[in-house]
């Protein structure tokens, strides 16, 4: 019996019988890698950077990573997003190979660098004729492409489709997933496979069963914690990406995750990429919690070599990180819903992680009750202050002021 079964078995837990969509189901796929037993923590290079990136940049980023407790906390993937490839335009019959100017000494070189820091390594490409930033991608490549990727020690591929199959049949988007996930498996080496498709063709039904570790849910994250409509009719804010994946709980599990796309912690309104105009750190935070809490892979998309204090702090809280990486793979559901939300998602220890989210513009009392779970009286602690707040047989009830989520881990007392 693994880890992650003892800890279930302890907790007196027991998967339910396998449906098509169910943890159980994905557990035992032929299809299966075994890995993103908990959701992937780690920093990706698009938000801040786009594709100005190379190798004295993401050593820099390795470094700034341990120094700064990011590694301690629970960050182990650097991944490489579009940019790192020598060739734009159609394939024809060249192999992809890193840009030599901004990777001289090779990809399998920063591989090992970062694997000797204790760091895993991801690299980007995807399956048509270019990538979104118009490299040569790896459309009728795949065998060639995954064991060029295992020979340089890669561990994460992000496999992105720019939404270019936005009007296929899903039994097409099917074929593209799975022609990869064959290629990775083949390789032997152990590599999370990301199937990014913009949240299009209800890549949750499926996707665990063609092989992927994780699927954007939606189209990219805006650094908006909630903008009127969607930004350029595409973007979506915190609350929406949030309100999207609502529903979407049960095809979240150990190995298999709803991906709300990369946080925006830290962005501060100055991403090359993205729109949006910042937020206040309030709404970063609840941003933060609020991954943690419906089991997101945990991605910083900001330049970690220079975060202020702020942002560090947020990024640095290990109980946050725990609830994201609790081994049950249970994704935060909402019990009470409106503009003043409570999420609770349930730990291995029979404890609960408790989020009081207030959407509105002004302070507002949010309450959760030990009867929420069945108790008669339960005990809290706050996850931001760090302090236990006693046991309570009635109510929970606390202020939150605007765009704040006071997170909360509640046992029965």
């Amino acid at each position: 019996m693994n880890i992650q079964a003892l800890l279930l078995a302890a907790a007196g837990i027991v998967i339910a019988s396998a449906t098509p969509n169910s943890t159980a189901a994905a557990l035992t796929s032929p299809l299966s890698n075994g890995l993103a037993r908990t959701p992937p923590m780690g920093w990706s290079s698009w938000n801040m950077f786009g594709t100005s990136i190379n190798e004295t940049l993401i050593r820099q980023i390795i470094d700034a990573m341990s120094s700064s407790g990011l590694h301690s906390t629970g960050f182990q993937y650097v991944n490489l997003d579009d940019g790192w490839q020598r060739y734009s335009g159609a394939r024809g019959n060249r192999s992809l190979e890193p840009d030599p100017e901004k990777f001289p000494s090779g990809i399998k070189a920063l591989a090992d660098y970062a694997h000797e820091k204790g760091f895993k390594m991801g690299i980007y490409t995807g399956p048509g004729e270019v990538t979104c930033a118009g490299y040569t991608a790896s459309g009728g490549h795949e065998v060639e492409d995954a064991e060029m990727f295992a020979s340089w020690g890669i561990d994460h591929l992000k496999y992105d489709s720019c939404c270019e199959y936005s009007n296929s049949p899903t039994k097409v988007v099917q074929e593209v997933v799975l022609k990869m996930s064959e290629a990775l498996l083949a390789t032997k080496r152990p590599i999370v496979y990301h199937a990014c498709h913009c949240g299009w063709n209800d890549i949750w039904q499926w996707a665990a069963s063609e092989g992927a570790n994780q699927w954007r849910i939606g189209q990219d994250i805006s650094d908006d914690y909630n903008y009127p409509g969607n930004r350029q009719g595409y973007y979506f804010d915190v609350l929406d990406m949030l309100d999207r994946g609502k529903d979407l709980a049960r095809y979240a599990g150990p190995g298999h995750w709803n991906d709300y796309d990369m946080l925006v912690v830290g962005l501060d309104g100055m991403s090359t990429q993205l729109v949006g105009t910042g937020q206040s750190n309030v709404e970063y935070r609840a941003h933060y919690s609020m991954w943690a809490m419906v089991c997101s892979p945990l991605l910083i998309g900001a330049d970690v070599r220079n975060l202020d204090q702020d942002s560090l702090e947020t990024l640095l809280n290990k109980e946050i990180a725990d609830i994201n990486q609790d081994p049950l793979g249970k994704q935060a559901v909402v019990i009470h819903d409106g503009t003043l939300q409570v999420y609770t998602k349930q730990m291995v220890d029979g404890s609960y992680a408790v989020a009081l989210l207030n959407r509105q513009g002004e302070t507002r009392n949010i309450s959760v009750s030990p009867e929420d779970f069945k108790w008669t009286k339960a005990r809290v602690r706050d996850l931001w202050k760090h302090t236990e707040e006693g046991a309570f047989a009635d109510n929970y009830e606390v202020e939150v002021i605007p765009h704040e989520a006071k997170i909360l881990r509640l046992w029965e007392a």
